[in-house]
């Protein structure tokens, strides 16, 4: 299986994974336990390989940055000539990287939202440009993860390769689960798989389906449910316009 190389803005890189995992141990950015989250972090790092992800040369240089930290950490600290007690925070400069994250992370969403308010209003003279529509509404991670639970899920001892996983099938399987329900739980798309093979591909069923605007992926607030529902056919109501089902 060849490497699936993924672009989506959600996914920017390993500042993002790391603030992920703060925020869904809820977890202080000035005092973070960094044997845990070191452990989340290379977990998340093993999943993407298995999704045969291209992992960028920038999440293996934090993950050794964590690694680092986390030695320092067991090691005893040393006071800087002329200061008393103990040394630097070995976290200190990971610290600073979060903040600056969460600034620019700021201000982007208000740049989002003041796009998203005056995209509609033109004047004259002025160029009009076209705009897709995002269809992915959660982050990326929270994909993975949904992967990482089905994985603990299967007994790898069971695998069996010769088996053909085509992604077609799983295509088929997820638009099928539609058919018959207004939406479906992220994680029903993977309980009937018995293989990670079978995981992986239809992994890649869903980002090929997000790709084709044909599903999307919902989470109403960060760290619920991720629901999938079949995206609006043209001329049907959005899926926030359309009325209450009784």
């Amino acid at each position: 299986m060849n490497d699936l190389d993924v672009h989506l803005d959600v996914f920017e890189g390993p500042i993002d994974l790391l603030m992920y995992l703060i925020r869904k141990n809820n977890l202080d950015i000035y005092d973070i336990p960094i044997s845990q989250i070191t452990q989340e972090y290379l977990g998340y790092l093993d999943v993407m390989k298995s999704l045969n992800l291209e992992v960028a040369g920038e999440f293996l240089v934090m993950a050794s940055t964590l690694m680092q930290i986390k030695v320092k950490m067991l090691l005893p600290s040393k006071a800087e000539p002329g200061e008393e007690g103990e040394g630097p925070d070995p976290r200190g400069k990971l610290i600073t990287m979060l903040e600056d994250y969460q600034r620019y992370k700021h201000a982007s969403k208000t740049l989002e939202t003041r796009f998203a308010r005056f995209k509609d209003v033109f004047y004259r003279g002025s160029p009009v440009f076209s705009n897709d529509e995002k269809f992915l509404e959660l982050e990326f991670f929270t994909l993975l993860e949904a992967v990482k639970r089905a994985f603990e899920r299967v007994d790898d001892s069971k695998e069996v390769q010769a088996e053909s996983f085509p992604i077609e099938s799983r295509v088929e399987k997820v638009l099928n689960m539609l058919k018959a329900r207004e939406w479906i739980l992220l994680d029903d798309v993977f309980l009937s798989e018995t293989q990670r093979l079978g995981i992986i591909v239809c992994f890649m069923a869903l980002l090929e389906l997000i790709k084709q605007r044909k599903i999307l992926a919902v989470q109403d607030s960060a760290y619920e449910e991720v629901r999938i529902y079949r995206a609006p056919e043209p001329g049907e109501l959005p899926l926030g316009d359309r009325p209450a089902a009784v």
